[in-house]
């Protein structure tokens, strides 16, 4: 029996052409977008090298649990200057909601990020990979039909050495944006709340596998849950 094309992951794209970078030096703040980067194994040099963490629970903040941290996507983060293989980090500046401008080499840094976020928190670096410990996540489940959970809060630990939720390099395209577009056209689908790597432009028939659309399906609640 002939397989049908229609299904295959690589019908109906030719090509593409990466036309965005970005990088996050803090997690789940807004990042900076970049015209050249030097990838490693571990993302981008200088990607989610730092977090905010909660205080009272040790737990990295991010704005998956809105509910909690509400307004992450406030907040701003850059390298004051670019970030160099393995030589130190340069000083990460942030744009609080205020506007305020604040430097991670600040020594009251944590007490004004705690006020600012309405809660105690440290600014905290990754550690290696070799280190044994993990940091722990939370994540908000709305109440909705065909999610693993509904309306509650589950912690999950980061890979070893990192503060990525799973993959180093996230790819989004240009394709994938219309698609949710079409599906659902009452929504509003913003490239930045994907937190993006590399935003690539296809080329070709931007027509998608039915596999695939139900696999961009399952991901858009827990995506949507944190805007």
């Amino acid at each position: 029996m002939q397989e049908d094309p229609s299904h295959s992951p690589s019908a109906h794209v030719t090509g593409g052409s990466v036309v965005g970078l970005w990088r996050y030096p803090v997690k789940s703040m807004i990042g900076e977008e970049v015209n050249i980067a030097e990838v490693t194994e571990r993302g981008l040099v200088g990607d989610r090298q730092f977090a905010v963490v909660d205080a009272a629970t040790g737990k990295v903040a991010g704005a998956k649990n809105p509910r909690k941290w509400g307004n992450f996507f406030d907040f701003r983060a850059a390298y004051v200057e670019p970030p160099q293989g393995k030589s130190k980090l340069p000083a990460v500046r942030m744009t609080l909601p205020d506007g305020t401008a604040v430097t991670s080499d600040q020594p009251d840094l944590a007490q004004i990020l705690s006020k600012a976020l309405g809660r105690e928190v440290a600014f905290v670096q990754v550690q290696r990979a070799e280190a044994s410990s993990r940091a722990t996540a939370e994540e908000y489940w709305p109440d909705m039909e065909g999610l693993d959970h509904r309306d509650t809060v589950t912690e999950w630990e980061l890979p070893a050495g990192t503060f990525f939720d799973l993959a180093v390099i996230h790819v989004l395209t240009t394709a994938t944006i219309d698609r949710l577009r079409a599906l659902y056209p009452e929504g509003r689908f913003e490239a930045r709340r994907f937190r993006r790597t590399a935003s690539s432009r296809t080329t070709g028939s931007t027509k998608r596998p039915r596999s695939a659309t139900r696999s961009a399906c399952g991901l858009l609640a827990p995506a949507l849950a944190a805007s």
